[in-house]
C-alpha cells in the first residue's frame, strides 16, 4: 500500500529569522506602549493640577493686590483656554462659570476657612479637576477644568510615539528579512554545492562572503572539495598501479599457458615454465593478499585480541626465521634485544604481521653483505618494535609519504626490488588498530629504519645486540 502524504516542509533560516525578529519588536513595541500610555496618562494628570494650581495662585495674587486691569485680562485667558472660573464671596455666594461653581460649591466651606482646595470629581459624565484659594478679603477663587481637555495635548503625543514604534516595527521586520536573506543566501549556495559534490563534482569552489561563522563553512567546503578531490585522484592512482601490477603477472601466465596448451613449448622447457608460472602465481596470490588485508584492516569489525606481549619474546621468535632468510640472500641479520621483557598489552599475531612485512622489505631492498636489524626496546612511555637496513634508503620527501598506498612502489618501480607497493599501508593500518603508531626514518646504517610505537604495560630495560 503505497501513500501519497509528503514530509512536512520545515521553516527555512530565512523565515525563522523573520519570525523571531518581528516577534521580538512586537514585544517590545507592546510592552513600549502598554507603559507608556500609564506613565503619560499619569504625568499628564499630575502636569494638569500643578498647572491649574500654578494658574489658580497666580489669578488670586492678582485679585489680592487689586489690579483690575490685569486680573481681568488672566480672567479671560482661562476662559479662553476651557478653564472656568467662579468666586466665592464672603458671605458665601457663589458666581461664575457652571463648572467652577459646581467645583466651588463643593469646596466653598474649606475656601471660606481660609483654606485652599483641590478638587477631583464627576459632574456631567467627565472627570473635574479644580483648584480653589482663598482670598485676603474672605472667600476665594476657584478654577476648574475637564480632565480630558487638560491632557489631551499628552494624549494627542502619546498617539505619536504609538505610530513612531508602529513604524519602527514596520522598519525592523523590513530589516530583519533583508538580515535572513543575507544570512540564508551564501547557506543555501552551501547547500547546493554540497549537493554537488554529492552528485560527483569536484571543481566546487565558494566565494567565502557573508559572516565570519558562514565564511569559515564556506572555506571547509573548500576545503573538502579540495580534499575529495585529492583522494579520489590517489584512488584511481592506487586502482591503475594495481590494475598494472595485476595485468603483469597474468599476461605472463597466459603466454606461457598458451605455449604450454599450442604445444610449442620444448619439453626440456617446461620445467622451467613451471616455475615461472609459480612465481608469477605467487606474486598475484601476495598482491591479492595484501588487497584482502587492507580491506579486513579498514573494516570497522575488524578483530583485535588483544593480551599482555613481551615484545623481546616476541623477537626471539622470530630471529631464527630472518636469520635463514638473510642467509640465503647474503644478508646479515642483527638482533638488538632488552635483557628484560617489554611488556605490552596487544595481539600478538598483528604485531608479528607488522614484524614479518617490515623484515619482507627490509631483506628484498638489501644487498648482500649489507645489514639488516631487528630491534625492540623500551623508550618513556611506549615500546618500539624496529626495524632498520643497509638498502638504498629513502630521501626526506620519501619519509613523508611512505605509509602511502603504492607511491613508494610508483616512484622506485624499475630502479629497485619493489613489492606490491602495499605492505607499508598495511604496517601503518594496524598500528592505528593496535593503538600505536608507525614511524619512516633514515637508518645508521645506511638504509631506510621503519618502527612501531606500542603503549607500554611495564617498564623495560637498554637493549643488546646479539
Amino acid at each position: 500500500m503505497s501513500s501519497d502524504v509528503r514530509p512536512r516542509r520545515r521553516p527555512t533560516l530565512a523565515q525563522r529569522t523573520t519570525l523571531v525578529i518581528t516577534a521580538t519588536v512586537a514585544l517590545a513595541v507592546l510592552v513600549a506602549a502598554l507603559l507608556s500610555i500609564g506613565l503619560v496618562r499619569q504625568a499628564a494628570r499630575t502636569e494638569a493640577r500643578r498647572s491649574l494650581a500654578q494658574q489658580a495662585n497666580v489669578v488670586t495674587g492678582l485679585v489680592d493686590a487689586a489690579i483690575p486691569a490685569r486680573t481681568g485680562q488672566a480672567l479671560r485667558a482661562l476662559r479662553a483656554t476651557s478653564t472656568p472660573v467662579a468666586r466665592v464671596q464672603p458671605n458665601g455666594t457663589v458666581r461664575g462659570d457652571a463648572l467652577a461653581v459646581a467645583a466651588a460649591e463643593r469646596g466653598k466651606d474649606q475656601l471660606l476657612a481660609g483654606q485652599p482646595v483641590s478638587l477631583r470629581f464627576q459632574a456631567g459624565g467627565r472627570t473635574v479637576i479644580a483648584e480653589g484659594r482663598p482670598l485676603s478679603e474672605g472667600g476665594g477663587l476657584v478654577l476648574a477644568r475637564a480632565q480630558s481637555d487638560a491632557i489631551g495635548p499628552a494624549v494627542r503625543l502619546l498617539w505619536r510615539q504609538l505610530l513612531a514604534l508602529l513604524v519602527g516595527l514596520v522598519v525592523a521586520v523590513v530589516a530583519g528579512v533583508l538580515l535572513a536573506r543575507w544570512l540564508a543566501k551564501p547557506l543555501q549556495r552551501m547547500a547546493s554545492a554540497a549537493h554537488r559534490l554529492a552528485a560527483g563534482e569536484r571543481d566546487v569552489v565558494l566565494d567565502p562572503t557573508g559572516p565570519q561563522e558562514v565564511a569559515e563553512v564556506a572555506d571547509a567546503v573548500n576545503t573538502l572539495s579540495a580534499e575529495l578531490g585529492f583522494s579520489e585522484q590517489r584512488q584511481r592512482e592506487f586502482l591503475l598501479t594495481v590494475s598494472h601490477e595485476l595485468r603483469t603477472p597474468l599476461t605472463a601466465v597466459r603466454g606461457y599457458a598458451e605455449a604450454l596448451a599450442d604445444g610449442v613449448t620444448e619439453p626440456e622447457s617446461v620445467p622451467a615454465v613451471g616455475r615461472t608460472l609459480v612465481a608469477e602465481a605467487d606474486r598475484l596470490q601476495r598482491l591479492v593478499g595484501d588487497l584482502l588485508d587492507l580491506a579486513r584492516l579498514d573494516a570497522v569489525d575488524l578483530r583485535i585480541d588483544a593480551v599482555d606481549v613481551d615484545l623481546a619474546a616476541l623477537l626471539a621468535d622470530a630471529e631464527p626465521v630472518w636469520r635463514s632468510r638473510c642467509g640465503q640472500g647474503g644478508q646479515q641479520l642483527l638482533v638488538e634485544r632488552p635483557s628484560a621483557p617489554v611488556l605490552v598489552r596487544t595481539d600478538p599475531v598483528r604485531v608479528r604481521q607488522v614484524l614479518d612485512g617490515l623484515a619482507e622489505n627490509a631483506v628484498r631492498v638489501t644487498p648482500s653483505g649489507r645489514p639488516v636489524v631487528l630491534a625492540v626496546r623500551h623508550e618513556t612511555d611506549h615500546a618500539v618494535l624496529e626495524v632498520r637496513d643497509g638498502g638504498p634508503g629513502l630521501t626526506d620527501e620519501d619519509l613523508t609519504v611512505a605509509f602511502e598506498r603504492s607511491e613508494l612502489h610508483r616512484r622506485y618501480a624499475g630502479q629497485r626490488p619493489v613489492s606490491t607497493g602495499l605492505g607499508l599501508a598495511i604496517v601503518a593500518t594496524i598500528a592505528r588498530r593496535l593503538g600505536g603508531q608507525a614511524q619512516a626514518a633514515h637508518a645508521p646504517e645506511g638504509g631506510a629504519c621503519f618502527r612501531l610505537l606500542l603503549p607500554t604495560v611495564s617498564a623495560g630495560e637498554p637493549g643488546q645486540t646479539a
